[in-house]
């Protein structure tokens, strides 16, 4: 059971014929579900797994749509997407009592998430749990307070968001224009224009000695990311370079074919590549601190 046995999206109009394609895989009943995890659990029979992943393309499909929002192309988040279904497959007891699709939503959305983060992670945003749980919810807590536009937030949005999410109101504004790009500071806040965004805003900004420290820190970051590339090897780099180091990232299908591979091997040198430039940076910043 591989993901290169599924259909994948590809080119212009690729999402209109993937949704067409995976339609035509039935939808299992209780009891045939049930058969074929035996099967699959008991003999490891791989026809009985592909029918079980095939069937459940439309519940990752569904999920995937709910995180088109982080600029990612859809084809590799659905591809990720399936990867956490076959996870699900290949651990699924069904004598547990529940049906495939309520245990492979986790396992599909964590793959999904997994992605997300290591695409942002290593250059767009922190890794902090406060950081990750903004990530991942601040457009749905916006559409809870009909806070949709772009831009930033008023100050009593802030407030809110950061009350139900149990986070600071700096790193909501943070995160908030992260993804969703920053406006001006001189936008009218009342009708008779007697105030502005940027008036409402508190003073928040450090001293001198801060900024520097700040500072320091990220060309440290920068330095010691530039190091950690010298680490791959010239596929490895520029797959790593195509996929996380641009704003608009190359798709798998664009690089298998540059490189004339498959899809999945794509995939695999760029997760490979990012454990190894995640590992040198780790190096080189603990040598870095260690000489200041």
């Amino acid at each position: 059971m591989t993901a290169a046995a599924l259909p994948v999206i590809a080119g212009e109009g690729g999402l209109s014929r993937y949704l067409t394609e995976i339609r035509r895989f039935p939808v299992l009943k209780p009891d045939e579900e049930y058969m074929l995890a035996k099967r699959y659990q008991e003999y490891q029979d791989s026809q009985a797994a592909h029918k079980l992943v095939t069937s459940h393309l439309r519940l990752v499909a569904k999920i995937a749509m709910g995180y088109r929002g982080y600029g990612l192309p859809i084809g590799d988040v659905v591809s990720e997407g399936n990867i956490g279904l076959m996870q699900a497959v290949k651990r699924f007891d069904p004598d547990k009592g529940f049906r495939l699709a309520t245990y492979a939503i986790w396992w599909i959305k964590a793959s999904i998430q997994e992605y997300i983060l290591r695409s942002w992670s290593l250059v767009k945003m922190g890794t902090t749990a406060n950081q990750k749980k903004l990530f991942f919810n601040l457009r749905k807590a916006k559409g809870r307070i009909s806070a949709l536009e772009d831009g930033d937030l008023r100050p009593d949005q802030v407030a809110e968001i950061a009350r139900k999410l149990g986070v600071e109101t700096h790193e909501v504004i943070e995160m908030n224009r992260r993804l969703g790009g920053d406006s001006s500071l001189n936008v009218q806040m009342r009708d008779d224009g007697s105030a502005e965004w940027q008036d409402l805003l508190a003073d928040e900004s450090d001293n001198q000695e801060a900024i520097l420290v700040r500072s320091e820190e990220s060309e440290n970051r920068h330095a010691a990311l530039g190091q950690a590339l010298t680490v791959l090897n010239p596929r490895e780099r520029r797959i790593f370079e195509a996929r996380r180091l641009v704003e608009e990232p190359m798709t798998l299908e664009e690089l298998s074919e540059e490189f004339g591979v498959s899809r999945e091997r794509v995939r695999q040198i760029e997760a490979r590549a990012f454990e190894k430039v995640q590992g040198a940076v780790k190096r080189n910043l603990a040598a870095i601190e260690a000489r200041a």
